[in-house]
């Protein structure tokens, strides 16, 4: 295991105590009434320093190693993943993409806000007919003088409707694929953009997923974040959010590793506690190896990143394996749990729900084995071929 360091050892027992005292006991009722983290508390974790750790400390963030921010990521995940959720887009999301991309007039302009918790900044990738294939995308950008207009459809945009900010990717031609795409910073209140109904998803309950839809929506040039062309060179920004995406599951394998261990030692069946059998004894083997071994594939992809990106086979090794990880230990967990393992009062089934998404989310583990296989033999394959 990786040896943390004392001052990150007290930033994880911080978001720790945090996350048990403030958020732990209101997971269950946030999951049920999808009710997404008020700003209020948004700007608790940033006035404790935890919430934009890897922005550097000139627009107000912590400065800080990627590892950083994972730890404090699981921690906070550990108790709700609605409470992590802006951690989660300030430290490994669109934040770090105008971090790494935008001009200094850009992050002058919107990055102290994200620091400070007032701003958060969602993405929008996927349309109706173009996700995994991303660069399917339709939704253009055409420039006139100096505005960007912007119409077309976003689909599954996390945070849609509650997020101030949206970075918007759109075609700036009408040249195929990667080439013509680009990326622009839209308001909420842009005229123009209007939200559909928040999905009813299995799980990230509280997070909040809803279409976009963009009608002449007007932006000054000044806001295009990548310009055309550049999409290629968001997949080094695609790898940080990877980790975080990965330490979100983690969270989840974690925790449901931990309750599992609590409840099998208190369990009694046939006379004894259901530890004592070897069956469980077994499956809970399997949990802790899984959880373990994802949590090393994390830490290596980020401890080789260090204030930079990661290597992108490394973020893509990470993702797949506890992508699966999160769902194989939460499925154990319920099953240790027996009945109550599908009871919401015990939160098991919250987190297999959970785990779900977050393998949909930001590539899915399918799309990664081909990244990897691509990777490590050196070629690219067109999967329109």
């Amino acid at each position: 295991m990786f040896e943390l360091t004392e001052e990150q050892r007290d930033l994880r027992e911080l978001a720790a105590q945090v996350g048990a005292e403030q958020y732990a006991p209101r997971a269950r009722e946030w999951d049920a009434r999808r009710e997404h983290l008020p700003r209020a508390e948004r700007q608790r974790l940033a006035q404790l320093g935890l919430l934009a750790l890897t922005l550097p400390e000139e627009y107000g963030g912590g400065g800080r190693p990627l590892i950083d921010a994972l730890i404090i990521l699981e921690e906070l995940a550990k108790a709700s993943p609605v409470a992590a959720w802006p951690v989660f887009e300030a430290s490994t999301g669109p934040a770090r993409v105008l971090h790494m991309f935008g001009t200094e007039e850009q992050k002058k302009r919107y990055l102290p806000a994200v620091a400070a918790g007032d701003t958060t900044i969602a993405v929008a990738i996927s349309e109706p007919d173009a996700g995994s294939a991303a660069t399917d995308a339709t939704t253009t950008a055409r420039i006139e003088g100096d505005e960007v207009v912007l119409n077309g459809t976003k689909r599954w945009c996390s945070g849609a409707g509650f997020s101030e900010k949206y970075l918007v990717y759109a075609r700036f031609d009408n040249e195929r694929g990667a080439a013509g795409i680009g990326a622009v910073l839209v308001d909420k209140d842009a005229p123009g953009l209007e939200f559909g109904p928040q999905e009813e998803l299995m799980g990230f309950r509280g997070i909040g997923s809803a279409d976009m839809f963009l009608t002449n929506v007007r932006v000054p040039v000044d806001d295009i974040i990548v310009p055309k062309g550049g999409f290629r060179n968001l997949f080094t920004a695609f790898s940080v959010e990877r980790l975080g995406n990965s330490t979100m599951s983690l969270a989840i394998g974690q925790t449901a590793l931990d309750r599992t261990a609590k409840y099998v030692q208190e369990r009694k069946q046939f006379g004894k506690e259901i530890i004592e059998f070897q069956a469980i004894q077994g499956a809970l083997a399997d949990m802790v190896v899984q959880v373990e071994a994802a949590r090393l594939l994390i830490y290596r992809a980020a401890l080789n990143a260090g204030t930079g990106a990661p290597v992108t086979v490394e973020a893509s090794i990470a993702k797949r394996f506890a992508n699966e990880m999160a769902k194989k230990v939460s499925d154990l967990a319920i099953q240790l749990h027996g009945g109550y393992g599908y009871s919401a009062e015990y939160e098991i089934e919250r987190l297999h729900r959970d785990a779900h998404g977050w393998a949909l989310a930001g590539g899915t583990p399918t799309m990664q084995r081909l990244r990897i296989a691509s990777e490590y033999l050196g070629r690219r394959f067109d999967q329109r071929r």
